[in-house]
C-alpha cells in the first residue's frame, strides 16, 4: 500500500496506570506524532477516564461499576467493546485494529465472526495463570485468533511459538526522557511530606502494588533483612490499580507485615500509596534510592528503564525479559526465589551507586528503546500485513 497515514484504533484494558495501558498511551503519542489518525479506545465506569490524556482521540467505552466477579466484568467488558466498536464501524474505517489485552481481542474475534472486520493486531505484553477455565480460553482466544501477533519481548515471542506454534513479530518499548529525569524538582518535596517518605534514608521503592508475580511478599521479607543492617530504612509499594482480584495475595501480604512487625502509616517503615496521580511518577523514582523489580514474572518491565533514566540503581530478577535488554552491570541482579539474595541486591545497589554508571546504561538503553522507534517499527508491521492481505485473491 501507499505511505499514506494510517487509520489507526489502539484498544486497552483499563484507564489506570497499568505497564500494558502506558505502553498502549505512549505508542499512541508517538504514532500520532507520526502523522498517523490515531484513536484510544478504553473501557471507563462512570466518573473515570484515562490517567493520562494522548495527543490523538479517545473513546472511553461505558462499563459497569460493579460487576458480581472477574469472569462477569471480563463478560461485561468484551460486550461493551463489541457495542461501542460495532458503533463506530458504521460511522468510520479503520485500516489497523490492534488490541493490547484479552478483552480488546475477544472482541474483535466476535466482530471477526460478524463479519464487521477482516482481522485484527494483537500486542501480547505476558500471558497469566488463571484457575478459572473461561480466564483462560479468553486469554487464548484473544491471541489464536489475531491475523498479527507482536511481543514486547523475546521471551514471550518463543513462548508463543513454542507452546502454540504461532509466529509473533517483537516490537520495542521506549522511555520518555523529558518526562523521567535525574534533575530533582520542587515538586519532590511536596511528594515525599505528602506520601511520609523520609528523606536521607534509604528509600526502596516497587511500582506495580501487592501482586503475587511481582513478588511484593518477597520483597518484604528481603526488606526486613536489609534493615538489620540499615535500620533507617524505608520501603514504598505504589500503584496496583488492576482489573484481576489480587485481595487473597494483598491479605497474605499484610499477615507477614504484622508478622515482622511493620504498619504503613507514617512514620512507619513500609508505606503503601496505592495508585497515584500520573504527575507524580516522575517525582516518586527520584525518591528512592533504589527500585526494586524482583518479579516472578514480566512482560518487559518498562519500571527499569523509567528508574535508570530518573537516575535511580534498580535491583532485577535474573529472569527473562530483564536478561534479554539489560547489560550485567546494568542493575543489580537478584535471584527472584530468595529473600536473602534480593536482600543482597537490595545491599549492592545501595552501596555501590554511581551516577555516571546509570548515566551511561539510560544513555545506551534509551538510545535502543524509544517510542518514536516503536511507532516505526509498529507502522512497518501494520503495512506488511496490510499489503499482504490485499494481496490475497
Amino acid at each position: 500500500m501507499s505511505d499514506r497515514p494510517l487509520r489507526i484504533a489502539l484498544l486497552t484494558h483499563s484507564v489506570n496506570p497499568r505497564g500494558g495501558v502506558v505502553h498502549t498511551l505512549e505508542l499512541a503519542a508517538a504514532l500520532h506524532e507520526a502523522g498517523h489518525a490515531v484513536t484510544v479506545l478504553a473501557p471507563a465506569a462512570p466518573g473515570q477516564r484515562l490517567f493520562r490524556q494522548p495527543p490523538c482521540a479517545v473513546e472511553l467505552v461505558p462499563v459497569q461499576t460493579t460487576p458480581r466477579d472477574t469472569v462477569e466484568m471480563v463478560r461485561s467488558r468484551i460486550e461493551a467493546f463489541v457495542q461501542h466498536l460495532r458503533g463506530m464501524l458504521a460511522r468510520e474505517r479503520f485500516d489497523v485494529l490492534h488490541t493490547h489485552d484479552s478483552i480488546g481481542g475477544n472482541a474483535l474475534a466476535r466482530l471477526c465472526d460478524a463479519g464487521d472486520i477482516d482481522g485484527f493486531v494483537r500486542t501480547v505484553h505476558h500471558l497469566d495463570s488463571f484457575d478459572v477455565p473461561q480466564l483462560t480460553q479468553w486469554q487464548h482466544t484473544a491471541f489464536a485468533r489475531a491475523s498479527q501477533v507482536l511481543c514486547v519481548s523475546r521471551l514471550w515471542r518463543e513462548h508463543l511459538a513454542s507452546e502454540y506454534g504461532i509466529a509473533a513479530q517483537e516490537v520495542l518499548n521506549g522511555v520518555d526522557t523529558a518526562r523521567f529525569s535525574p534533575q530533582a524538582r520542587s515538586s519532590d518535596a511536596a511528594l515525599a511530606q505528602r506520601l511520609g517518605i523520609r528523606r536521607g534514608a534509604p528509600v526502596v521503592l516497587a511500582l506495580g502494588g501487592v501482586e503475587e508475580r511481582k513478588n511484593t511478599a518477597r520483597l518484604l521479607s528481603a526488606f526486613a533483612l536489609l534493615r538489620a543492617s540499615n535500620p533507617q530504612a524505608q520501603l514504598v509499594v505504589a500503584g496496583g490499580a488492576s482489573l484481576l482480584d489480587h485481595s487473597a495475595y494483598a491479605l497474605r501480604f499484610r499477615a507477614l507485615m504484622q508478622e515482622l512487625g511493620f504498619d504503613d502509616d507514617p512514620p512507619q517503615p513500609v508505606r503503601l500509596t496505592g495508585p497515584l496521580p500520573d504527575e507524580d511518577i516522575p517525582s516518586l523514582y527520584r525518591l528512592a534510592d533504589v527500585v526494586a523489580m524482583p518479579s516472578l514474572r514480566e512482560g518487559f518491565g518498562l519500571v527499569v528503564l523509567e528508574a535508570l533514566a530518573s537516575g535511580v540503581p534498580v535491583v532485577a530478577s535474573r529472569i527473562a525479559p530483564f536478561t534479554e535488554y539489560l547489560a550485567e552491570d546494568d542493575v543489580s541482579w537478584a535471584d527472584p526465589s530468595d529473600a536473602g539474595a534480593i536482600a543482597d541486591a537490595l545491599r549492592h545497589a545501595l552501596s555501590t551507586r554511581d551516577a555516571q554508571r546509570i548515566a551511561r546504561s539510560a544513555s545506551r538503553l534509551s538510545g535502543r528503546f524509544s517510542w518514536q522507534a516503536s511507532a516505526e517499527r509498529h507502522a512497518a508491521l501494520y503495512r506488511a500485513a496490510i499489503q499482504e492481505t490485499e494481496a490475497c485473491p
